[in-house]
């Protein structure tokens, strides 16, 4: 009885919604005695939109077996990036694998997404709203999509760094803004003279 209760537990617990993209399929083919033999390559983007996102690759005789691979390759490899607002993020980062290299910029609110192919695709499913993005050296999307997951893991919300540095989140974000407080007051000093 308690394991019926615990597979009912198990099939009505809902799965987040999510939001999948194709950022791109190669057909490569074998050549063999008889002509050329076709394959597919899918690369898949997966995220709900609220902080969690992946990414996979699949490769199958037919595009749809294929995608399909992509996809649950993609949702097995999730991972959560903390958003400042739910809409960029924290800090500036970059991030790099093999010849990629791509540098990601928190945007102010109404920005949008600028950013170029695959990077966009990761960051419309992530759910975030205002970035800034340039990819610098390789524009492979296996490669673009790798680095730029490489700068997402690497971002720190302020809550984690204040609980390392064993400090408050005022005092890691109140130095941001002192930092910006005392810009001004030099400005306003250089203006005055």
């Amino acid at each position: 009885m308690a394991r019926q209760d615990r597979q009912n537990r198990d099939n009505t617990r809902e799965e987040p919604e999510l939001i999948d993209k194709l950022v791109g399929i190669n057909r490569v083919a074998k050549v063999v005695k008889g002509g050329r033999r076709f394959g597919f390559a899918a690369l898949v983007v997966v995220g709900d939109a609220k902080g969690r996102v992946g990414f996979g690759s699949g490769k199958a005789r037919e595009v749809p077996e294929a995608i399909r691979k992509a996809t649950e390759s993609a949702k097995r490899n999730m991972i959560r990036v903390p958003l400042r607002d739910g809409r960029t993020l924290h800090h500036d980062v970059s991030g790099h694998f093999g010849a990629g290299h791509v540098i990601l910029r928190a945007a102010p609110s109404g920005t949008g997404i600028i950013a170029g192919g695959p990077m966009r695709a990761v960051f419309e499913t992530l759910g975030i709203q205002d970035i800034v993005a340039k990819s610098i050296g390789s524009s492979n999307p296996h490669n673009m999509i790798k680095a730029t997951f490489a700068a997402l893991s690497s971002i720190q919300a302020p809550r984690q760094v204040a609980a390392k540095r064993g400090k408050r989140v005022g005092d890691i974000l109140g130095s941001r803004k002192g930092a910006q407080n005392s810009d001004e007051t030099q400005a306003e000093e250089a203006s005055a003279n």
